[in-house]
């Protein structure tokens, strides 16, 4: 089995797969404060609560967007799977060019989605992530990660209204009955739900207009499912697409090292 950790600075997206078929996957916060002992313990519950051994492990790979937890993780999976994990950046084959001017600078998420959605719908391809922020993703036919956008989540911008105004309310976000709010809570619902809806749409356009082409649009993050039916252009939900992606980065990797 492989455990695939995707590191964001909200949550941990975490999975289990055995060969391509994901057995298991779970959302643990992005705790920093925790040790890789803590860690070790979540993941050993959450694996035997799902019938899971961890001895059964024989393969790691990291995501990660938070520098700090990165050798956290490490050291948790040697510690409680034995598996020294690959880590995905510099000198890992990903098997997709990068034209970022500065491809470092990248984060590491991105790509790994990016190798996902085109090895599942080809290209020209546009990947949405709606996670603490939103991300666009722009892949050619070739394959190619040409670059993309990157815009405040949904919750940034709540929790900014609510921080920067000495009056208006912390407020679930969702989308609300009409575009015409009657109370403070309603307006506010409004102008996030209607307001981000149209952000995305109008980033996915004109990003098709550069691209000369009609991509498949593909969705993933914790938000997507939210928004999904507002924005007719997206053709598909993958929440576990970073996931799959980091197992795509791992076999290309383990068959490099084979040769």
């Amino acid at each position: 089995m492989l455990i695939t950790f995707d590191i964001g600075n909200t949550t941990t997206g975490v999975g289990v797969f055995q060969g391509k078929k994901i057995l298991a996957s779970w959302k643990i916060k992005s705790d920093r404060k925790k040790t890789a002992d803590e860690f070790g313990i979540i993941l050993s519950s959450l694996m035997s609560h799902a019938g899971l051994k961890g001895e059964k492990i024989r393969g790691a790979i990291i995501s990660s967007v938070v520098p700090p937890l990165t050798p956290i993780f490490q050291q948790a999976c040697e510690k409680f799977f034995g598996q020294k994990p690959l880590v995905v950046g510099p000198g890992l084959k990903t098997g997709i060019s990068i034209l970022y001017e500065n491809p470092a600078e990248v984060g590491s998420d991105r790509i790994v989605g990016a190798v996902a959605a085109f090895e599942k719908y080809g290209g020209p391809t546009l990947v949405v992530d709606f996670g603490t922020a939103t991300t666009f993703d722009a892949i050619s036919e070739k394959g190619e990660y040409l670059g993309g956008a990157i815009a405040p989540g949904v919750l940034i911008s709540a929790e900014a209204l609510y921080l920067k105004t000495a009056k208006l309310p912390r407020i679930e976000v969702r989308k609300p009955k009409t575009a015409i709010g009657r109370s403070t809570v309603t307006s506010m619902q409004s102008g996030l739900y209607f307001g981000y809806v149209g952000l995305v749409n109008n980033i996915i356009s004109e990003m098709s207009r550069e691209l000369k082409a009609k991509p498949k649009v593909i969705a993933t993050g914790g938000l997507a499912e939210m928004v999904v039916d507002d924005i007719k252009s997206i053709e598909a939900v993958e929440p576990h697409l970073v996931l799959e992606g980091l197992r795509i980065i791992y076999e290309k990797n383990r068959k490099t090292e084979k040769k």
